[in-house]
């Protein structure tokens, strides 16, 4: 179908100022500019727009002389590929010139630009996401997309294979898309694509992979996602070698579903794959530090934070050692790969409240074993961690006689 007039909900998105400008500019120069992709395809699907990205068959030196004519802000971020974004009063817009592939390899494609905006549709990956509105409030639709959106249907434009072929990342694509907005059974020949070509997906750059899996495991349908990717064998080639864990993950949702706050990626990532040592995981999708950090977390403090729920002294010594940022992340991982109960993660979560707003901290410092004639250097450091250990030990105490004779002790241990 093409030439549907446009929502509400999709003439909102003509609407909005800076959008509602660019296009203008185009329209006032002779060129026409259509919103394209995930802005359009949210707004048929009654959700809240992201980003609002623009295309047009204007080349891009072009755009951007047309853009700073305007007194705005061309940003050449995606130049190779035509993409310049507009920015106007600080908010980001994205403009492409129209596109048609000249060769793909299953990672990259080469392009060359092309006036057709079907052309441009048809090289998308699913038919969702292959929607474009004119500023007349025309929805343009060369591939079922209206269709499948308002329907929830994830399915490629096309050949489910060629679109595989074109760009292995597509496979993950197809489960996260799933997972953000499918609805019902999955398409019945992407799925068997999926299951035929995964192998594939061994060429992916790590961080590619990564960035889709970050939002595969936030969205709401992820359970669904991760079991039908491990039915046909897709986590041996996303983490290869690690072994997943369906159940965990599953429970993992229950948990956040009952536990307050917002789903955590790591935290999500930890109980998938419960097993794997934490630096080789954050190797294997180049994680961040961070992100690293709270893997490591989850393995090295994540008994601690649910044995709290049945030894509530240890509460205070699992939010120390987590550190009362991570500790709700990590409870959640941690009481996934244990099957703990939600009634019992939430009960530690609710215990911890008062200690996540006002976290226990060390109370020895340096000056303080120096006080006491301890020298800077290896010495000091020795007895400022035996005094931690034995602060831990004690149950964290705060009174300060009770800290500064851990102090001492530790400083004439040192010294025997």
């Amino acid at each position: 179908m093409n030439g549907e007039p446009a929502t509400e909900a999709l003439r909102s998105l003509l609407a909005e100022p800076r959008a509602a400008a660019i296009l203008a500019a185009f329209r006032q120069a002779g060129v026409e500019a259509r919103i394209v992709g995930g802005a359009v395809r949210d707004a048929v699907m009654g959700r809240p727009p992201g980003d609002i990205d623009i295309a047009t068959p204007m080349a891009p030196p072009k755009v951007a002389e047309l853009v700073r004519r305007q007194g705005w802000k061309a940003v050449p971020t995606g130049i190779e590929h035509g993409t310049i974004t507009v920015v106007i009063d600080g908010s980001p817009y994205e403009v492409t010139t129209l596109r048609r592939d000249v060769e793909t390899d299953g990672r990259r494609a080469v392009v060359a630009f092309t006036d057709d905006f079907r052309v441009d549709a048809l090289r998308r990956d699913f038919t969702l996401n292959a929607l474009s509105l004119s500023d007349d409030g025309v929805v343009h639709d060369y591939a079922t997309g209206l269709a499948d959106a308002r329907a929830g249907v994830i399915r490629f434009v096309g050949e489910p294979e060629t679109r595989i072929r074109e760009d292995y990342l597509r496979i993950l694509r197809f489960f996260r898309f799933r997972a953000s907005h499918g609805r019902g059974a999955p398409d019945a020949a992407a799925l068997a694509a999926c299951a035929q070509l995964g192998t594939g997906m061994a060429q992916l750059s790590r961080e590619r992979v990564r960035q889709e899996l970050v939002k595969l495991l936030t969205a709401p349908e992820a359970a669904d996602a991760v079991s039908g990717m491990a039915s046909i064998g897709i986590w041996d080639q996303i983490l290869p070698g690690f072994p997943v864990d369906v159940a965990a993950f599953m429970r993992w949702t229950e948990l956040d579903a009952a536990l307050p706050g917002g789903r955590d990626a790591m935290s999500a990532l930890a109980a998938l794959a419960p097993a794997a040592p934490a630096k080789a995981l954050a190797d294997c999708l180049r994680l961040s530090r961070a992100e690293a950090a709270l893997l490591e977390r989850v393995r090295a403090h994540g008994k601690l934070a649910c044995d709290a729920a049945s030894e509530p002294r240890l509460l205070r010594e699992a939010v120390y050692r987590i550190g009362a940022e991570a500790f709700p992340s990590v409870l959640r991982s941690a009481a996934a790969i244990a099957a703990l109960p939600p009634a019992a993660a939430a009960t530690v979560l609710d215990a911890t409240g008062p200690l996540l707003a006002a976290p226990p901290r060390s109370p020895f410092r340096s000056a303080d074993a120096a006080a006491l004639g301890i020298p800077a250097g290896p010495r000091m450091g020795i007895v400022l961690k035996s005094a931690e250990a034995q602060w831990i030990a004690a149950g964290l105490p705060t009174d300060k006689p009770t800290t500064a004779g851990i102090l001492r002790k530790a400083a004439t241990a040192s010294a025997d």
